[in-house]
């Protein structure tokens, strides 16, 4: 099994654009989850998001703001659990933007599964694909 997950996406959009989807608490309830995420070094937030007690998760994503390159990178820790102060998946996600053309080319790397994890490797490979994806959908949705 491998041990992260790697997506690339290119969106038509510039750089400020995408970056505020990923550091901007509503715009990321759109695509992701309800959170408290602030885009400050050593925050702590949370995802919110139905329990999976089949795979040992309680529904809290809780996160630290590890990195920030303003509108190139951003880095998070991942952990969550089968309830409040239980870890049992220990991982980090790194966004990485980098202008191309008349847009970006955005990065997705969520490293630090361990082999016992492949069920929830799999099912957020294809989450965080859908997601991105998301993005992409928001960003050119009309205005109204």
């Amino acid at each position: 099994m491998q041990d992260k997950i790697q997506h690339n996406y290119f969106y038509q959009q510039p750089v400020a654009e995408v970056w505020a989807f990923l550091t901007e608490s509503e715009l990321i309830a759109q695509w992701l989850m309800p959170n408290d995420f602030k885009a400050a070094v050593g925050h702590e937030f949370q995802f919110h998001t139905r329990p999976m007690p089949n795979f040992g998760f309680d529904g809290t994503i809780y996160c630290k703001v590890l990195e920030i390159v303003p509108m190139q990178k951003l880095v998070y820790s991942w952990k969550g659990g089968p309830e409040p102060g239980v870890i049992n998946l220990d991982t980090v996600v790194t966004w990485e933007l980098q202008e191309k053309g008349n847009g970006t080319a955005l990065s997705l790397l969520h490293s630090g599964f361990s082999a016992n994890q492949a069920m929830i490797f799999g099912i957020m490979t294809e989450g965080w694909l859908k997601n991105i994806t998301k993005i992409a959908d928001l960003l050119n949705a009309p205005a109204s």
